[in-house]
C-alpha cells in the first residue's frame, strides 16, 4: 500500500507549511459525494491522528483515515499550473469513471 506526492506536490506542501507556520503535511481521504459517488479530500494536517496511516514522499508526511486507504492506494498527488488555474491533482489507479463536472469519481 502507498501514497505518493510528486516533487511540484511536494515543493508546494513544504512552501505553504512553512507560510502557515505549522504543520506536518497533508490529510487525504474520500467522502461520499456527488454524481459519480466519491470525492477527494485534501487538507493541510497539524498533527497524526492516532488511527491514521502515515506515508512519507518527496519529504512530506501524507496521512491517510484507514477507511479511505483502500480507495486512495496507489494514488499520485501531483501539483500541476494549467493556464491561469493551478491546483493539486490526483493519479488514482482505483478509479474507473469519473462525472462530468470532474468534481466526483467511481472505483
Amino acid at each position: 500500500m502507498s501514497v505518493t506526492v510528486t516533487e511540484a506536490a511536494a515543493k508546494h506542501v513544504h512552501k505553504y507549511l512553512a507560510r502557515r507556520g505549522k504543520g506536518v503535511g497533508v490529510r487525504l481521504g474520500v467522502k461520499t459525494t456527488g454524481c459519480s459517488g466519491l470525492a477527494y479530500k485534501l487538507e493541510y494536517a497539524d498533527a497524526v491522528a492516532p488511527d491514521d496511516v502515515v506515508f512519507e514522499s518527496q519529504g512530506v508526511q501524507v496521512l491517510i483515515e484507514p477507511k479511505s486507504l483502500p480507495y486512495l492506494n496507489g494514488t499520485v498527488l501531483d501539483f500541476v499550473r494549467e493556464g491561469l488555474n493551478e491546483g493539486f491533482k490526483f493519479s488514482n489507479p482505483n478509479e474507473r469513471d469519473r462525472c462530468g463536472c470532474g468534481e466526483s469519481f467511481r472505483v
